[in-house]
């Protein structure tokens, strides 16, 4: 247990930081579920695709930003639902 004032500070401050970037993380999994529940579901219309891929890309790029997560891992799940996105658009474009 700490004993000093400064390090028990630091622990009510890293509670909060956790709790704060568990939530943004979260916030970050469930829009990239979301986009990827879209595509399953292929009677969607491509705008709401879309949609659902920038909010997902937005709160990617926040979590990174924040530190929450890695930039490169942020940039390499972008990505990965930018590729799935194309992918879509041609599938459904030829159909």
């Amino acid at each position: 247990m700490a004993n000093h004032l400064s390090a028990k500070k630091m622990i009510r401050v890293i509670k909060k930081r956790t709790l704060v970037n568990r939530a943004r993380k979260s916030k970050a999994r469930n829009s990239v579920k979301k986009f990827l529940l879209m595509l399953k579901s292929c009677n969607q219309d491509i705008n709401m695709v879309i949609q659902a891929f920038r909010e997902a890309e937005s709160n990617l790029h926040k979590c990174a930003n924040k530190k929450v997560i890695h930039k490169n891992a942020a940039a390499r799940k972008i990505s990965s639902l930018a590729a799935k996105l194309k992918a879509f658009d041609l599938k459904s474009s030829t159909v």
